[in-house]
């Protein structure tokens, strides 16, 4: 029994040896611990960002032809989808024919202004040639008044030289009257032409808003990337406007990181970053703070939350935080848009 004591006695100093180390090692990774959450600011709330451009038919109609598949490389300008445009073609041949009709129509009217030009003419040569035949009669009637005071001519000759004195200044009278009607119908000739002309010019502007309809049938891509999933086929019809697929740009990568509110006190832009992506957490990737948000995530919902209604809960807000990668091209293989990515920033 002494000699189990007396073990016992020896072994004892070695388990408060072994605890006395855990003890150390533990508060050492506690104090690494702490000391680095009081150093750094860390989340998992962030994801790879980059420009999604949607491809949007400017026009409706059925495909034609799908020039690539899902997932493919484009560069910009490349046709992507082309559209029939037969029928856009059929009204283009017709508007272009109501065009040409318009142009004779505007023949005609200068033609009609031109012979009311010449009868305008016409009817003042009518008024100098019955004021010469109003002089005559007058002065015949005049001559003839003074013979029957003479009893040289009967009272028939008289009434005669009264008669056609009558008649020639109505005939003046009648030209002034055509001459009027003859003046008033310019302006209305006039103002037929300046309509045509406008009527023109409104059918032209029709002919190239077509014929750039018809440019549109074809649709090329907006910038370089890489394509999503086709929502389009062949045969198909689309309407204006309705997204076909959208192009990934596969050159320019940021990240988006959602901070607490809490944690973004030290923050300021040229800060240095840290990021682990959840794909590849083997890859250290550095970063750079660009920008901090003006506005609360909270405040780009669709509903976002009103404290003045009443409702209200206290929650801690977070606040988007725009992180550029440096050297960007060495990771570009790895880098998609959405990934999750952890962030790590010192603070000391």
């Amino acid at each position: 029994m002494a000699n189990t004591e007396t073990t016992e006695k020896k072994k004892s100093p070695i388990r408060f040896v072994i605890l006395a180390i855990v003890l150390l090692v533990a508060g050492w990774f506690g104090y690494q611990k702490v000391s680095f959450a009081m150093s750094h600011e860390t989340t998992d709330n962030a994801q790879i960002e980059t420009q999604i451009t949607p491809v949007l038919p400017r026009v409706s109609g059925y495909v034609k032809s799908i020039a690539v598949k899902d997932y493919d490389s484009v560069k910009t300008g490349e046709l992507v989808v082309e559209l029939d445009d037969a029928e856009l073609q059929t009204q283009l041949v017709e508007m272009e024919a109501d065009y040409h009709q318009a142009e004779v129509d505007i023949v005609n009217a200068k033609a009609s202004l031109n012979n009311a030009s010449v009868t305008l003419g016409v009817n003042r040569g009518s008024i100098d040639i019955n004021k010469v035949k109003l002089k005559k009669a007058e002065e015949d009637l005049q001559r003839d008044e003074n013979l029957f005071k003479e009893q040289a001519i009967t009272k028939k000759q008289l009434e005669d030289s009264k008669f056609n004195y009558q008649t020639a200044l109505q005939q003046v009278q009648n030209s002034n009257t055509d001459l009027t009607a003859a003046n008033s119908r310019i302006p209305v000739l006039q103002s037929s032409i300046q309509k045509a002309e406008a009527a023109l010019a409104s059918k032209k502007a029709k002919i190239d808003e077509q014929k750039l309809k018809i440019t549109y049938t074809k649709i090329f891509a907006p910038s370089t990337g890489k394509i999503g999933k086709k929502n389009v086929s062949e045969g198909q019809f689309v309407q204006a406007g309705t997204p076909l697929f959208s192009i990934v740009n596969d050159t320019t990568y940021w990240i988006v990181a959602n901070f607490k509110e809490t944690q973004i006190r030290k923050f300021h832009i040229g800060m240095p970053v840290d990021i682990e992506l959840d794909a590849f957490p083997d890859t250290k990737i550095k970063g750079t703070i660009e920008s901090l948000s003006e506005a609360t995530g909270a405040k780009f919902s669709l509903l976002p939350p009103d404290n003045s209604s009443g409702n209200f809960v206290k929650v801690t807000q977070r606040v988007p935080v725009k992180i550029a990668i440096n050297n960007i091209n060495e990771y570009k293989n790895i880098l998609r848009a959405g990934l999750s990515a952890g962030i790590t920033i010192s603070t000391k």
